[in-house]
């Protein structure tokens, strides 16, 4: 055995290397690797693996280890596990002397993932579990996971563009609403009645759309987690949609931009009107502001996703605007797309597309009749909450 993976016996430091069956990795043991297991393949696993016998030295290298260590696998089997698999930690201590399976704790059964370090500084996620026959015995097999860091990179470049983005979107009206009520503090008597409520009112839409972007940051979180809590309730989709409208047609638009087509009878929807109301909200929102032309409202029944004696209720957005390229649309439900015109987050088609799918739902995007962009999502009639 190399330095640093003492063994519990002598004679494994001298042992000869495996035989040719277990030197290609196809003999496996109590593991269940190799050919002893039907259907069973290591090379089939997507992450790497590395099986070390009880002398220390490699017997299963898989395809994917070699891969994200960049050791070719003949050049591993029948190695000493410390030098097919020489691992340090961010440290720069060599793993395998920190932790010595061989000889250390016979109570330890496993070390937990952590992020460790290849030759030439490449990371590396490194699982591991020592495999004995009975308690507080010899270690007969340690089993080494694999894992490249890229997925992880990805994740943590996202949060950290998730942060920059709501931070940036922050600073302006926290910066606005500082700023006026700083000046009405100091300067209170100076300014008239109509002077103050205008002041008043900037502060009070920044308090609006810092609300907002907290409420958005927390629907994302809730998403990516799986807790997105739904409170079902009967909904009626028609009477949802002339609320927005009309609500729309108050902050200035003209009534006969609107055009509404029900096909009935819907079926009973049961949902949370608090999360229709916000699909409803973004999709109508986003058709009036990057779109052009009439916006039309469809509503239909619809077959419910994934269920063939089942039916839902269909809501169809689309405008006469430019529409979505057709390269864009498979990335319109990601985070931070914004299309060709800029302003705001960037996450609201993705908190729908979230909210649709914790329903059951299906949400697509296309090229409308008109030539704008047309939004369809469907939710199926599902049961009362304190029925689910």
């Amino acid at each position: 055995m190399a330095v640093g993976m003492s063994s519990p016996r002598p004679a494994h430091t001298t042992a000869a290397p495996p035989a040719e069956e277990e030197r290609d990795g196809s003999a496996a043991g109590p593991d269940g690797l190799g050919q002893d297991a039907p259907g069973i393949d290591p090379d089939d696993l997507p992450d790497g693996l590395v099986v070390a016998d009880e002398s220390g030295r490699v017997v299963c290298f898989n395809a994917a280890a070699s891969r994200i260590t960049a050791t070719p696998r003949t050049d591993a089997l029948g190695r000493p596990l410390d030098v097919a698999l020489p691992l340090e930690d961010l440290k720069g201590k060599r793993w395998w002397e920190l932790t010595d399976p061989y000889g250390g704790l016979a109570t330890r059964k496993a070390q937990p993932e952590r992020n460790l370090l290849l030759p030439g500084g490449r990371e590396v996620l490194v699982s591991a579990r020592y495999v004995r026959e009975h308690p507080l015995g010899p270690v007969r097999r340690v089993v080494v996971s694999l894992r490249g860091t890229e997925a992880r990179r990805r994740t943590e470049r996202s949060h950290a563009e998730l942060i920059a983005t709501v931070a940036h979107e922050l600073r302006s009206p926290l910066t606005s609403v500082k700023g006026f009520t700083a000046t009405l503090l100091a300067k209170w008597e100076r300014f008239t009645d109509d002077q103050k409520r205008l002041m008043l009112e900037t502060v009070d839409a920044d308090a609006r759309r810092v609300t907002r972007l907290i409420a958005e940051l927390l629907d994302i979180s809730r998403i990516d987690s799986g807790r997105l809590e739904l409170r079902r309730q009967p909904v009626d989709v028609s009477a949802a949609v002339a609320r927005h409208i009309q609500a729309l047609i108050t902050g200035g638009q003209a009534p006969d931009r609107f055009r509404v087509r029900a096909r009935g009878p819907l079926p009973a929807l049961w949902a949370d009107p608090d999360k229709v109301d916000q699909v409803l909200g973004n999709l109508l929102e986003n058709a009036v502001r990057h779109g052009e032309g009439t916006v039309t409202i469809e509503i239909a029944p619809a077959p419910a996703p994934g269920a063939d004696d089942e039916t839902g209720t269909a809501v169809t957005v689309s405008d006469e605007g430019p529409g979505i390229p057709e390269e864009s649309m498979s990335r319109v439900f990601t985070r931070f797309w914004r299309g060709s015109k800029r302003g705001g987050t960037g996450l609201g088609l993705y908190i729908v597309k979230g909210i649709v799918e914790a329903h059951g739902g299906t949400i697509t995007v296309d090229r409308g009749p008109g030539g704008g962009a047309e939004f369809r999502f469907i939710l199926p009639v599902s049961t009362p909450a304190y029925l689910a």
